[in-house]
């Protein structure tokens, strides 16, 4: 059973100076005691291997001129844009620099370089990080629109930032690449979205040409506010609900949401269930049925 004498993470000039000899550190990690976070960047391999450790690894090695930014600023602000998937095997962290400095290359960190000024910092964890307004912008940029919304959605949920915000900020982007998706996705980010399949549903709906539908629609039983609906046309009676779900929720759960969209039905609602099968197929299928319900109304 191996003792390491450093906190985690560490340097290998930490473990140097501790008396770790090159062969030992070599022995740990072949052994699995410890693992490498970054290019000379180690980690007790106890310890889950997640955003927030990176970061602290990253503030051992960055530069006072690096500054976290993007997907990476995006979840020190609880923003998370990452699939599922993406954490197993965890994205490199996200660092950016001012033009005039040399941005930052190491294994496991992707450096860019990017114009700020100053009120587009702030402090987190004692790293130097986009603020919330400018990561925002840039993932509406950077991102691919599905992602750009949920993240625009996020930001304006948890941090209060405004569509005004974000309108005011346009012209500091003229000419960058995805400014005119950013343009297009501030006028239907929402506050309200919550769902993580929402924004692509709501985004579906608008592309198809659709009217944008009502977020977070309460629906009451004798004056009680008792059914809320993700997205809906309230005069139309239409309520449209992203299942993806089905293998996650419990039998109890998903009992509760049979029940609660039986009562809909039976009280003149049409609910229309869109899978992420129906998202990700590009099938057609329940917008047709929208389109024609909302005509038919």
């Amino acid at each position: 059973m191996y003792e390491i004498p450093l906190p985690s993470p560490f340097t290998r000039r930490q473990a140097c100076d501790a008396g770790v000899t090159d062969h030992q550190l070599r022995m740990w990690i072949r052994d699995g005691v410890v693992r490498r976070l970054l290019q000379s960047v180690y980690a007790d391999a106890s310890l889950p291997d997640n955003l927030l450790l990176r970061t602290a690894a990253l503030r051992l090695v960055t530069t006072p001129a690096a500054v976290v930014a993007d997907r990476t600023a995006a979840w020190l602000h609880g923003v998370d844009t990452f699939s599922y998937r993406e954490l197993e095997i965890l994205p490199p962290l996200e660092v950016c620099v001012l033009p005039d400095s040399n941005r930052v290359r190491r294994r496991g960190v992707r450096g860019r370089t990017r114009d700020l000024t100053v009120d587009d910092l702030t402090a987190v964890g004692g790293l130097c990080v986009t603020t919330p307004l400018r990561t925002a912008l840039d993932l509406g940029c950077g991102l691919r629109r599905r992602d750009a919304l949920a993240a625009l959605d996020g930001f304006m949920r948890q941090h209060d930032v405004t569509r005004a915000q974000l309108r005011a900020e346009l012209k500091r982007f003229a000419g960058r690449r995805g400014v005119i998706q950013l343009r297009q996705l501030i006028e239907i980010a929402h506050e309200l979205a919550e769902s993580p399949g929402e924004p692509v549903t709501r985004l579906a709906i608008i592309d198809a040409g659709l009217p944008p539908p009502e977020l977070q629609h309460w629906v009451t039983v004798n004056g009680v506010p008792t059914y809320r609906l993700d997205l809906a046309y309230p005069a139309h009676r239409v309520a449209v609900e992203y299942d993806g779900r089905e293998f996650h929720d419990s039998p109890e759960q998903r009992a509760k949401d049979a029940a609660r969209r039986r009562w809909l039905r039976e009280h003149g609602w049409t609910v229309i269930v869109v899978t992420k099968d129906d998202l990700a197929s590009g099938s057609s299928r329940w917008l047709d049925l929208l389109a024609r319900e909302l005509r038919l109304a």
